[in-house]
């Protein structure tokens, strides 16, 4: 819901409200703006009345009676259909006799009578009048068309609606630790009353404590129905709750108006944890606590939170205070357990410590993973109208933003009754992504261990995370489960034995097979179990980044994100927690593919363009190519470019110049030799990561099915690129099959392609369920989720974020490179000669002297251009250049390579304090000058001849740095 910006009046009144100011000491600017007392008293009781403030407790005490300020507070929820004022109860119920069913029943009414939708209703309102009048959408359209069908009595008499809608309250689910308070009754009511209601009421006025398991629930429940008594769901600070799925949630169109229960209930499904006081809750979403116990006591009048059991507590003594009201409601297995808690994640490596950790870690408990998914897959989920409980987990994952770890082995079952079935068109795009997220999920909850046999692999996520061999001294006290390993050194698998029987009630054995490398050894092995929810971005997104933050450092070791990402992602910070997914913002822009060519030196002949250029012709190598692969910077074409973005070669330059006029591209031509038969290009996805458990390098090829040559080039490729660059994570590798175009050599006939990185990809790609699965293979192969992961992945991203900010640093508009080539920073001093300076105006222009300055001409723009690139003479600094017949590359005299190593050491002192920051802002940063890569360097690129009036780059550039900051986007 969007708010409006105050301005300073409206902030400096809403000051003066916290402060309780009076009239007389309100500043002369607010007494001006507000003109009256009157008026200034008029502000404070709507401020008070919006918040759903207390009288007792708000500044209105000062300035209205009790009783009109609630009856000035009815009159307003009932015109914006708002929430019923639960936590008001004690006055509205008690005092005004107002109940919820008969709240509710006029709201209907007067939606009735206005001849509104039914989803001008807000979605809580609408779905507590549900549970209460049980009037839901199609039984509001039912009576609305029989009203309608009297017509002339209808136009006369709208309150014939009236007798359509029911007289009491529903039956509904009271839970045993709800209150029961009694209303202000007549004299009329009061003898009416039966002996057993009256002895009922007499106990409930004695009694200090009046829960609901102490009474009759039938004459409780008689009462209830007659309005005579109302439910208090009392939250304390220390109570701990687990939200379940949205039963019964109504999905109508968000309302203009605000209600801060139903805001913050939003807020509340996806930061709660079980793990987690309410208390805790409230520091975590920054919200005074009062707030926070109102709308937890809500979610567990809809069944949407349950409290959670404290086992402590039971064997505690009833007279002490504190967790010991924890006592009803959890009826999952994993809700009885005290040590759900999760530690904070910390960079050192303090969370997954090697075998043999305290006990009381926790190593001790499950380990809590976060994977983060996006909107569409609940659209998805919804077109599962084979499992009617699909839809449930779907519209508990979009409307909460949540699905709780207690519903994932369900969400399995369901997607499970899928496997086999036939489906076509968009129907088997969400095929795809239900057995993707089946996959995922047992994986992650089984740890990344291999399911066992003879059991379904989610039940092997009730066992125990600690398990040794019997009878080790470093086996804990309370450790349920022991495994004993066997590692054969003939043998890649290892077999685990694992007896478990703290779930299950019996000693079954359970074989897992993990990798191993030492002979004949019984080891001693501590399997890590994981509890896993699913979030939706975008709920994470309307979060503050201070609570996101503490939320991931609270609940989560790790975060696994889905491929791909919608622009509207947030990501955990390096200090954050570990995360299986893009490092840092620019990793989802083609910086990333530059990173990845630069650091294993290949990968297709690339051609980066500045934004805001417009060419009248294409530069070399650009020209001639049949097709080209184009990426664009653009934050909303992320997901394009796993489709592929190819353009065909003779548009080519309408597209580019249509593109450079919002964003910047990557172009990788390609030649007719390049793409199949039917004009596409050939590509590989390599799942990650590329090592086994013990170090070694897997058979990627073998494991992809194919045959032994092909596997073994592959292999090579991938051992050699696994040793340029560490990418010790969750993703995969695109490589691309181009052709070998070399006339001078002459091929084998099976040896005229090659394999080059494309692209790589960090993240659960859940389109594709093979990939997916390869993915998850990797996981088990490498015991990627039983290692010191905050040691070895955050090594590797740090490394990954360092190269990232280096090249970014380097090439974008104030880098150092774009500082050297357009002269914008850096000015000679007087006492220095301005050769430099001429010199430098000489190679950064088009002004070239082939007679005088070395030079490596390359003509052409046929099949062999990418091979000429490829093996023509480097330097240390060089430039490249095309004036559109010739493409040469110049080294730069000494002079230009000590002014650049002066700009590159300017640049890096002034970004050092501002590293960490650059790479975690969500401002996409873009290239400030034109790139080749040749197939092995990156190089910046000339083409000023191919420019429309051959206007000058820089000030292309510094238009660019302007459009991008007027715009916000760096």
């Amino acid at each position: 819901m969007l708010h409006a910006q105050s301005t300073i009046e409206e902030q400096l009144i809403l000051r003066a409200i916290k402060e309780e100011c009076s009239w007389e000491s309100l500043p002369r600017r607010l007494q001006a703006s507000l003109n009256s007392r009157d008026e200034w008293h008029k502000r404070i009781t709507e401020h008070c009345i919006k918040k759903r403030l207390q009288w007792r407790t708000s500044f209105v005490r000062k300035v209205c009676r009790e009783g009109e300020y609630y009856e000035d507070m009815m009159r307003y929820l009932r015109k914006n259909l708002a929430l019923f004022p639960y936590h008001l109860a004690e006055y509205v119920c008690r005092v005004m006799r107002v109940s919820p069913f008969r709240y509710y029943c006029d709201m209907i009414f007067e939606v009735m009578k206005n001849e509104q939708s039914y989803d001008r209703i807000p979605n809580f309102s609408a779905a507590d009048a549900l549970r209460l009048t049980g009037i839901g959408r199609n039984e509001f359209i039912d009576i609305m068309n029989r009203c309608r069908s009297k017509k002339i009595m209808w136009k006369l008499n709208k309150s014939i609606a009236r007798e359509s809608l029911p007289t009491h309250p529903v039956d509904i689910t009271i839970e045993p630790w709800w209150g029961v308070c009694l209303v202000n009754f007549t004299i009329e009511e009061f003898k009416k009353l039966s002996e057993e209601e009256i002895a009922t009421i007499d106990k409930i006025c004695k009694e200090e404590t009046n829960a609901f398991m102490l009474f009759d629930p039938v004459i409780i429940k008689g009462l209830y129905r007659r309005g005579l008594v109302y439910l208090d769901v009392c939250v304390y600070a220390e109570d701990r709750f687990q939200v379940c799925k949205l039963e019964g949630f109504v999905s109508n169109r968000e309302q203009s108006y605000e209600d801060p229960i139903e805001e913050l209930l939003y807020a509340v499904f996806v930061v709660s944890s079980e793990s987690s006081t309410v208390a805790e809750l409230a520091t975590t979403l920054q919200v005074e606590l009062s707030q926070l116990q109102a709308a937890a006591s809500f979610a567990c009048r809809l069944a949407w939170a349950v409290k959670i059991i404290d086992p402590g507590s039971i064997l505690q003594d009833p007279n002490s205070p504190g967790p010991s009201r924890n006592v009803v409601l959890g009826d999952e297995d994993d809700c009885s357990r005290a040590s759900v808690g999760s530690v904070n994640t910390s960079v050192d490596g303090s969370v997954f410590q090697p075998d043999g950790s305290d006990a009381h870690g926790p190593t001790s408990g499950y380990a809590r993973v976060a994977f983060v998914v996006d909107a569409e897959i609940t659209s998805y989920l919804m077109m599962g109208s084979v499992s009617p409980g699909l839809k449930s987990h779907a519209v508990t994952l979009y409307e909460a933003g949540k699905l709780g770890h207690a519903s994932i082995e369900d969400l399995c079952k369901d997607l499970s009754s899928l496997e086999g079935a036939k489906f076509e068109g968009v129907l088997q795009e969400f095929a795809n992504h239900a057995f993707s997220l089946r996959s995922v999920l047992e994986c992650l909850t089984s740890g990344g261990m291999p399911p066992s046999k003879g059991k379904a692999s989610m039940d092997s996520s009730t066992n125990e995370d600690s398990a040794s061999v019997s009878g080790h001294a470093g086996v804990p006290d309370d450790s349920d489960s022991t495994v004993t390993a066997t590692e054969d050194t003939n043998d890649s698998d290892s077999t685990v034995t694992a007896t478990d029987d703290t779930c299950e009630g019996e000693g079954s054995k359970s074989d897992h097979n993990f990798e191993g490398s030492d002979a004949g050894k019984a080891i001693t092995k501590k399997i890590r179990r994981y509890h896993v929810d699913i979030m939706r971005c975008e709920s994470l997104a309307t979060l503050a980044p201070a609570t996101l933050d503490r939320l991931f450092r609270r609940d989560y070791e790790i975060v696994v994100s889905m491929l791909p990402l919608p622009p509207s992602s947030v990501l955990p910070g390096p200090k954050g927690p570990v995360h299986f997914g893009p490092p840092s913002y620019s990793s989802l822009t083609p910086w990333m593919n530059l990173v990845l060519y630069s650091a294993v030196r290949g990968g297709p002949l690339s051609v980066v363009l500045m934004k805001g250029q417009f060419l009248r012709l294409l530069p070399a190598p650009l020209s001639g190519c049949e097709k080209a692969l184009v990426w664009s910077w653009n934050e909303t074409s992320v997901s394009d470019k796993f489709d592929g973005g190819l353009v065909k070669g003779n548009i080519l330059l309408h597209c580019l110049n249509s593109l450079l006029k919002h964003t910047a591209v990557l172009v990788q031509p390609l030649s007719r030799y390049d793409l199949d038969e039917s004009g596409k290009i050939t590509t590989m996805d390599v799942p990650l990561p590329l090592k086994n458990s013990d170090g070694s390098s897997p058979d990627i090829g073998k494991e992809l099915g194919l045959d032994t040559d092909e596997s073994s080039k592959l292999n090579f490729l991938l051992s050699d690129l696994a040793s340029q660059i560490e990418l010790w994570s969750v993703g995969y590798i695109r490589l691309l099959k181009l052709f070998k175009s070399d006339p001078n050599y002459s091929f084998a006939p099976d040896d005229k392609y090659e394999w080059v990185p494309l692209s790589v990809e960090f993240g659960i790609p859940l389109f594709c369920p093979d990939l997916c699965k390869n993915i998850c293979k990797r996981v088990v192969s490498s015991q990627l989720l039983q290692t010191n992961l905050c040691t070895e992945h955050h090594n590797a991203m740090q490394e990954l974020r360092k190269r990232l900010q280096k090249i970014c640093s380097e090439y974008q508009a104030t880098g150092s490179t774009a500082r050297m080539l357009y002269q914008r920073d850096h000015q000679p001093k007087s006492d220095q000669p301005k050769a430099p300076n001429k010199l430098l105006m000489t190679y950064a222009s088009q002004r070239w002297n082939p007679l005088t300055e070395p030079s490596s001409p390359i003509s052409g723009t046929n099949d062999q251009q990418r091979l000429k690139l490829a093996n023509r003479q480097r330097s240390g600094t060089e430039v490249l250049s095309f004036d559109g017949n010739i493409l040469r590359s110049y080294s730069l005299a000494p002079v230009y390579e000590t002014v650049m190593g002066m700009f590159e050491e300017a640049t890096e002192s002034s970004s050092s304090s501002s590293k960490s920051d650059d790479m975690d802002s969500r401002e996409t940063i873009l290239p400030g000058v034109n790139l080749l890569f040749d197939g092995s360097e990156l190089r910046p690129f000339d083409i000023a001849a191919c420019l429309q009036a051959r206007q000058p780059v820089s000030l292309i550039v510094e238009a660019s740095i302007a459009s991008a900051a007027s715009s916000g986007i760096k």
